[in-house]
């Protein structure tokens, strides 16, 4: 198969976390005259209008959890995947495929490989995900996020750092607010898709624990999933908080760079957004992955001074009490954080990828 000059296949899971980097990548390439198509399965259809790319959707499923049934059906829809990627392969005929990872990437990247076709995954995440090291072996390079805990594949691993998308990089070029000495702080609260409902749980209590003059200083913006939005928003309304609610923001790197101070989870995405911005954070991993990636994305910047790590076990209202006791208290502890974080950040990883990318493509 001869492939199509200047032409690259993206391929990610359904999710933001998969999808940002993709888009950034996309945008990189166009910039310098490539051709860019998308494959996924049917979650990505939600970010189709702002996907600078066709969206070609395949067959996918995953081989873990359900018992040996649920798996055996994943292992055929994988395959059923598989043999609908060799098709779109041969229409497109890309010089290289580019994998986020997320089960939706097995495929096209399996049989990209089967073809001969040059490619490339990125592992936004400082574990490697479970899709991507199933194809790990066989794919002609490796670009990560962060320093991966494992060298197993070091001699064809690179680290890019995780592309974020334009309105992060223009976010990135706003000050941090300063916090003036008994001024007010500003609080931003998310946790996305599998993580909010804890912010609404701990956040509210932990607030209503404060002096009325503490509570005075806060300005929260918090992200609360559909079904909390009463009884939070209840809670913000008897204790006198100043709060900004909604099940979803669409301008959240604005709203990270207005930011004095970030409550969340640590997805890939998130860390990276957080460190190009530059803003401290009190990072909550996800618990219960069976790779713990979420934590040990947080202790990038933890490690570094960017971020304050804490277990979901002790994550409780008064732990966070006493927290934002300290961040009101200890202004200049804030802006050390903020520029520690920065220091991870890397706003050019979309072209260095997209620089490995076209190495490896030979365009």
């Amino acid at each position: 198969m001869t492939p199509r000059q200047g032409s690259v296949l993206l391929a990610a899971g359904g999710t933001g976390g998969h999808l940002f980097p993709a888009e950034a990548l996309a945008n990189a390439l166009i910039a310098r005259g490539v051709t860019v198509d998308l494959v996924s399965d049917e979650r990505a259809a939600r970010y189709a209008d702002r996907f600078p790319a066709k969206l070609h959707q395949i067959t996918s499923g995953t081989v873990t959890g359900g018992g040996w049934l649920g798996k055996l059906k994943g292992a055929l829809l994988l395959l059923k995947g598989t043999q609908e990627s060799l098709g779109l392969l041969s229409r497109l005929k890309p010089a290289a495929v580019v994998g986020f990872g997320g089960y939706p990437t097995v495929p096209p990247v399996y049989a990209a490989t089967m073809r001969g076709i040059p490619t490339v995954i990125h592992e936004a995440n400082a574990v490697m995900g479970r899709a991507n090291r199933f194809v790990a072996p066989r794919v002609t390079r490796i670009a990560t996020g962060f320093p991966l805990r494992s060298d197993a594949f070091a001699a064809k691993t690179v680290v890019t750092g995780n592309p974020v998308r334009p309105p992060v990089l223009e976010a990135a070029a706003t000050p941090m607010p300063t916090l003036q000495a008994g001024g007010a702080l500003n609080l931003l609260v998310f946790g996305g898709s599998q993580g909010a409902r804890i912010m609404s749980d701990i956040v509210p209590p932990a607030l209503e624990k404060l002096t009325a003059g503490e509570r005075a200083r806060i300005r929260l913006v918090q992200q609360v999933r559909e079904e909390d939005l009463a009884r939070v928003s209840e809670t913000y309304a008897r204790i006198g908080i100043d709060a900004e609610i909604a099940p979803f923001f669409k301008d959240l790197p604005s709203r990270i760079a207005a930011a004095q101070l970030v409550v969340s989870r640590s997805g890939a995405s998130t860390v990276a957004e957080l460190a190009v911005i530059g803003r401290p954070s009190i990072l909550v991993p996800l618990p219960g992955s069976l790779d713990q990636d979420q934590a040990a994305n947080a202790r990038v910047l933890a490690d570094c001074g960017g971020a304050t790590l804490q277990l979901q076990a002790g994550f409780t209202p008064d732990w966070l009490a006493d927290a934002l006791r300290k961040a009101l208290a200890e202004p200049e502890r804030l802006s050390a954080m903020a520029t520690a974080a920065r220091s991870a950040g890397t706003p050019d990883a979309a072209d260095r990828l997209a620089d490995l990318v076209i190495r490896t493509a030979g365009l």
